[in-house]
């Protein structure tokens, strides 16, 4: 008897820790779907925004900074900082930072090969 009262009263405790899994996993799936939608809404602008740049740039230089991203795991293009390439480190010449800061054409890293943007 006291056997089958103990598992009873286990049996309710289970019952309720399960509804209250239940309540928490369904507030979570609620949050990651709403997170879900706006993560797509920005990817829908940001590739609209991108399609409205794509148009004013050279297609050969769009195939380079593709292809650069595929290879470099995203990062195609990189910033010079305190006069050296900030993806690699690699330090610069004066020659080269003038180069990077160039509008006319683009300037790749000479160690890492990304393309590299002088302000």
């Amino acid at each position: 008897m006291l056997a089958a009262e103990n598992m009873e009263q286990g049996l309710q405790t289970a019952k309720t820790d399960l509804e209250r899994v239940q309540a928490n996993f369904k507030v979570q799936n609620k949050d990651l779907n709403k997170e879900g939608e706006t993560l797509r809404k920005d990817l829908e602008r940001l590739n609209s925004e991108r399609q409205a740049v794509v148009t004013d740039i050279a297609s050969q230089a769009l195939n380079v900074y593709d292809q650069l991203r595929k290879q470099k795991r995203g990062l195609a293009i990189t910033t010079v900082a305190d006069n050296s390439c900030e993806a690699c480190g690699t330090t610069l010449t004066a020659s080269q930072q003038q180069t990077a800061r160039s509008t006319s054409q683009l300037f790749h890293c000479p160690t890492c090969g990304r393309i590299l943007f002088a302000n």
